[in-house]
């Protein structure tokens, strides 16, 4: 991977090939941003930078040997650890060198995509995976050996706010005295779940969404329309696995606008209708049979759409990006019931059930009980206009 071939984020390109020509590298970073922004790629290209000492920035030709093992994901001093679980094809103490070859498949066919688009890789989606024990007694030994090739050796953790707390622990004191020529890149979407002790040891680089030019110039260049392409990088709000997953209409969103329009609609028939609460009850049981990321990923989006409704019913409309493509529901229509005296509870309620399932409580039980409480919400009037 190549600083040329990352969309948009010159800046950071800029920033950070110029740091490592200055030899300031620090030797521990964390890159954080949202999904599809590119943290993963840009981990890569800079990974690549430093193993293969290359200069001129984007000019760089791939035919040696070191660039061509960093293209394959195969470079001996180049170490990977991300969240994994136990599976049919690895039965207890599941670590991320059981899953290399998934890896670079990963790599390969969705640089840009996200954790549940690796749990369904690996056949875990039912499940919570982490960076546990396992895997940090892994890294310190992998990290204790001089490098292959006589360089750096460099670790990229991605999604590093899985990291248990026992694995974050033994991994401390490796991070703030690691021997010499070893560099740690922690990949992270919210930082604030990293434990603070590690956060403090690390260089923060903050990723902003990427410009709706940056993704749809790459989805002209992949075949679509211009006026298509536009489309789909303003839907995609700055997230370019979801561009992808728009313009190969194979995004799970779709599930989930189905899912979500279910209990709008369900919702609005529950004031005095006892059939409507067993559809709440029936589309309750739908959705938990899902997997633990299904489920907080689809509570995720409802929060979006909560708020893209706020920002329609206050005519901010400039900010809306969401669209929702089931036949006969419009956002516009249902944007007026979401309003300055129940947008704070809705989405504390969101909220609180992410947590719970999270921490894998009942699933069944925790969405019948959110999908009355926010019915009951859903009904609640605006305050009147003076």
């Amino acid at each position: 991977m190549l600083f040329k071939d990352i969309l948009g984020l010159s800046h950071i390109k800029n920033h950070l090939w110029s740091s490592a020509d200055a030899g300031r590298i620090p030797h521990a970073q964390l890159f954080v941003g949202p999904e599809g922004c590119g943290t993963l790629v840009t981990a890569l290209a800079y990974a690549q930078y430093l193993l293969c000492e290359n200069s001129g920035g984007e000019n760089i030709p791939m035919e040696d040997s070191c660039n061509l093992k960093c293209n394959s994901l195969s470079h001996p001093d180049l170490h990977f650890a991300f969240p994994v679980s136990n599976s049919d094809k690895v039965k207890s103490h599941a670590v991320s060198d059981n899953y290399l070859q998934e890896w670079r498949q990963f790599v390969k066919e969705q640089p840009y995509g996200n954790l549940f688009d690796w749990y369904q890789l690996i056949g875990i989606e039912k499940k919570q995976g982490q960076i546990g024990v396992d895997e940090a007694h892994d890294i310190v030994k992998k990290l204790s050996l001089k490098s292959y090739e006589g360089g750096y050796k460099i670790m990229v953790l991605w999604m590093a706010e899985t990291m248990n707390i026992a694995a974050s622990n033994k991994l401390l004191k490796l991070i703030e005295e690691p021997p010499d020529k070893t560099v740690f890149i922690f990949i992270a979407e919210d930082e604030e779940q990293i434990l603070q002790t590690i956060r403090s040891r690390c260089q923060v680089l903050h990723f902003p969404p990427l410009s709706e030019d940056a993704i749809a110039a790459a989805l002209i260049e992949k075949g679509l329309m211009r006026e298509e392409a536009l489309r789909v990088a303003h839907e995609a709000n700055g997230n370019f696995n979801k561009a992808m997953d728009l313009m190969n209409k194979d995004s799970e969103e779709l599930i989930f606008e189905k899912w979500f329009v279910q209990w709008v609609r369900s919702a609005f028939k529950a004031k005095g209708n006892k059939a409507a609460i067993h559809e709440l009850i029936l589309w309750s049981e739908e959705v938990a049979k899902t997997g633990r990321e299904t489920q907080k990923k689809f509570l995720k989006y409802c929060l979006a759409v909560m708020r893209q409704a706020m920002l329609l019913n206050y005519n901010v409309k400039e900010l809306v990006y969401m669209r929702i493509h089931i036949d006969g529901f419009q956002l516009e229509k249902f944007a007026p019931f979401i309003h300055e005296r129940n947008i704070v509870p809705i989405v504390k309620e969101l909220e609180e059930a992410i947590y719970h399932i999270e921490r894998n409580g009942n699933s069944k039980i925790i969405l019948t009980d959110l999908s009355i409480r926010l019915t009951r919400l859903l009904h609640k009037r605006a305050a009147k206009s003076v």
